[in-house]
Order: structure tokens, then sequence, then C-alpha cells
């Protein structure tokens, strides 16, 4: 099946439209079909595990990397809305510290792919929201790492300036942690 690609300012980051056939039934789509999202990246990985979160209205997620086993991730809303951020800690990178953000919801037609080397994070701004991981690698939780959601650096513009928020995403790194 064709789908769009959008390239994002940050490299090997983009947003995935696939290709909807709809009829009095319904919907239907492929979520991922590892043919076409291999032409996409030169990444050279597959993925294996698919996660789940559940969240409440003000509940902020992130923002989280694994330093060894970094995860590529496939990011898409199957209920509610969110506001997703993705920042580059990608050390020889250019745009280093640097952050794409951007609202998803369930009836938007896309997914959100970030590569290896970026801390992931976002925010429930529906009632309830369900979103779902599809990550290239398994949870290394020994290196798991959590970059402060309101680095003044990275200077991320959040809709909401009080979330709700873990014991560990109240204490994340600065981003001088990552460099």
């Amino acid at each position: 099946m064709p789908i769009k690609i959008t390239n994002t300012y940050l490299d090997g980051l983009f947003i995935i439209e696939p290709e909807f056939f709809n009829d009095e039934r319904g919907s239907f789509y492929e979520s991922f079909n590892f043919q076409d999202f291999s032409n996409l990246t030169t990444e050279n990985f597959s993925f294996v595990l698919d996660c789940h979160s559940h969240s409440k209205k003000n509940v902020l997620r992130g923002l989280h990397i694994q330093l060894k086993n970094s995860q590529a991730k496939i990011i898409t809303v199957t209920h509610g809305k969110i506001f997703d951020v993705a920042v580059d800690l990608r050390k020889k990178s250019k745009t280093f510290g640097k952050y794409v953000g951007l609202t998803i919801s369930q009836n938007d037609d896309f997914s959100f792919y970030i590569p290896e080397g970026f801390a992931h994070g976002f925010l429930c701004l529906s009632k309830k929201c369900t979103v779902l991981y599809k990550c290239s690698e398994y949870r290394h939780k020994a290196s798991e790492k959590t970059l402060k959601w309101n680095d003044e650096t990275v200077g991320v513009k959040w809709p909401l300036q009080k979330p709700i928020l873990s014991k560990k995403d109240k204490i994340g790194k600065d981003l001088k942690f990552f460099r």
C-alpha cells in the first residue's frame, strides 16, 4: 500500500500517512508494513516490541530515552488527543537539543516516526488517551534516562504549565547531562 512521508526539520524524524480505505462499514489501513518502512530509513533494525500507554488528562510522560539499546519508535494515538514531543539527543547531530512538537489525536490519519537517539514524551490533552508505541529495541531499564520536561535550553512550548508527573519525570536531567 502506498504511504505518504512528510519530513520534519530534524533529520530522520517524520510523519507516516498510510492509505485509508473507507466504505459504508468503516475504514481499514495498514498501520505498519515492513516493506514500505524499510524503504524510508537507512537504519538497519526491525520492531520487536509494542507498548500501549493509557493516561488521563494533563498527564505528561517523558521525556524518556534509553542510552543503551536506543529505541526507534512509531507513535500512534488510538484514543484521545496528545501533544507529542521528540528531542534530538544525538551527540553528533547539528540539531542536538532541538525538538519537534505536534498534536496527534485518534482522528488523525498519521503516525509519528522517532529514530534512535531522540528523547520522547507526550501530554494527554483529552479526558483520556491511549498511545501505541512500536519500538525497535526491548526495554533496558538500567539505561533509561529522563530529560527534564521543562528544560529551559530545549524550551518545549507545552500547552500546559503544571502537568501531572511521575516521581521519575519530576527529577529529569538537564540537557547538558546528555552532551
